[in-house]
C-alpha cells in the first residue's frame, strides 16, 4: 500500500479534482456555458479541464447546494414586500433509441421566480422553481420566512394578475396584507385602450389621465371612460373592452393609492429585474437547451449565491 501524505491531506486522488478546483470549475461554470467556462480555466488557471469535467461538477454541485437558508436571512420585519413571476426558459426531452439527439422534443418551460425582503432592507431573499404553482407556494412560503416574515409581519405582495400568482399569495399571506397588481402592467392594457378611444395624437395624454386617476384610486371614473366604448362582443379585436375587464375582475388589488402613503412598490421590476441576474443570463443562452433535471441544479446554484449561501456551500464541503 501507496501511502502519499499531501493526497490524503489535500483531499485528491490521481484524475481527481481537488475542493478548491471543482469550486473554480463550478464558479465557471454557473455564469458561462460549459465551453465558456473551461476556457476561464485555461485563460486564469492554465488548466486544461474536459468539458465534460466541467458539466459534471457543476451540475453534481448544483443538485447538492442549498437554494434557501433553514435559518431567517435577517431579523424580523415589520413590514415585507414580496413579489412572484415566471420566466420561459428552453428545455429538452432527449428521443428514446439508441442516439438521443434523434427524436428529441424542444419546448419552453416556466421557471417560476419569487423573492421577499423588508421594506427597510436592500438585500432580498430568492426562490426559483420549475415545479407546480404548488410548489411555487409552497416556496414562496420559505422565502418569505428567510426574509424574516412573522405572524405580526405586514405583507405587500406586487406582481402581475396572473391568477395563480394571485391564488398563491392568498392562501399563503392573504390573511395578514394585500396583493397589488403592478401598474405598470395596467398601463399596457390603458395604452393599447387609448389607442381606440382618443383622438389621433391625444392617446398618450388619454393614458396618462386614467394613470393619475388609478393612482389616487378613482377606478370607478377610469371604468367609465372605458365603458361606453367597449367593442362588441363578436370584435376580432377588443382593447377597450379586454382593459375594462381586467380592471373590474381586480378592482380588490388596485389600492395604488395606499401602497404609495406607505412608500411601497406599485410595479413589480424588482423580479423582472431579479429574472435577468438569477435565471436568464445562464439558463437562456443563445443555442442552450436544457434537460430539466439539470436546468434545476442550474437554478439551484444560481439562487444559492443570490441568497449569498455560496461560500458556506464551500466552507462545509
Amino acid at each position: 500500500m501507496v501511502y502519499r501524505p499531501f493526497c490524503v491531506d489535500r483531499g485528491v486522488s490521481n484524475r481527481g479534482y481537488s475542493g478548491p478546483l471543482q469550486r473554480a470549475v463550478t464558479d465557471f461554470g454557473a455564469d458561462e456555458s460549459f465551453g465558456g467556462a473551461a476556457a476561464k480555466m485555461r485563460e486564469h488557471y492554465r488548466l486544461d479541464i474536459p468539458l465534460g469535467a466541467v458539466r459534471r461538477h457543476t451540475l453534481g454541485h448544483g443538485k447538492k447546494i442549498a437554494a434557501l437558508s433553514d435559518k431567517p436571512m435577517s431579523g424580523p420585519a415589520q413590514q415585507l414586500v414580496t413579489q412572484m413571476d415566471g420566466s420561459m426558459i428552453p428545455v429538452m426531452e432527449p428521443g428514446s433509441g439508441s442516439d438521443a439527439r434523434k427524436g428529441k422534443q424542444l419546448y419552453w418551460r416556466e421557471a417560476r421566480l419569487c423573492l421577499a425582503r423588508g421594506a427597510d432592507r436592500q438585500q432580498a431573499c430568492y426562490g426559483a422553481t420549475l415545479g407546480s404553482s404548488e410548489v411555487a407556494g409552497w416556496l414562496w412560503q420559505q422565502v418569505a420566512q428567510m426574509a424574516g416574515w412573522t405572524p405580526k409581519s405586514r405583507i405587500h405582495g406586487v406582481g402581475d394578475g396572473a391568477p395563480w400568482i394571485v391564488e398563491k399569495f392568498t392562501d399563503y399571506f392573504g390573511g395578514q396584507g394585500s396583493y397589488l397588481i403592478d401598474f405598470w402592467h395596467v398601463s399596457e392594457y390603458l395604452s393599447a385602450a387609448g389607442e381606440q378611444i382618443a383622438r389621433p395624437g391625444k392617446a398618450v395624454a388619454w393614458r396618462h389621465r386614467q394613470q393619475g386617476r388609478l393612482l389616487e384610486n378613482k377606478l370607478s371614473q377610469v371604468l367609465r371612460s372605458l365603458r361606453d366604448h367597449c367593442e362588441p362582443e363578436e370584435a376580432e379585436e377588443f382593447p377597450v373592452r379586454a382593459a375594462w375587464t381586467y380592471l373590474s375582475e381586480r378592482a380588490n388589488h388596485l389600492d395604488y393609492a395606499g401602497a404609495t402613503k406607505k412608500a411601497l412598490p406599485i410595479g413589480s421590476g424588482e423580479v423582472e429585474g431579479a429574472h435577468r441576474h438569477v435565471i436568464q443570463e445562464r439558463l437562456k443562452l443563445s443555442g442552450c437547451w436544457w434537460k430539466e433535471i439539470n436546468a434545476s441544479s442550474m437554478l439551484n446554484l444560481r439562487t444559492a449565491r443570490a441568497n449569498n449561501l455560496w461560500a458556506q456551500y464551500w466552507t462545509q464541503n
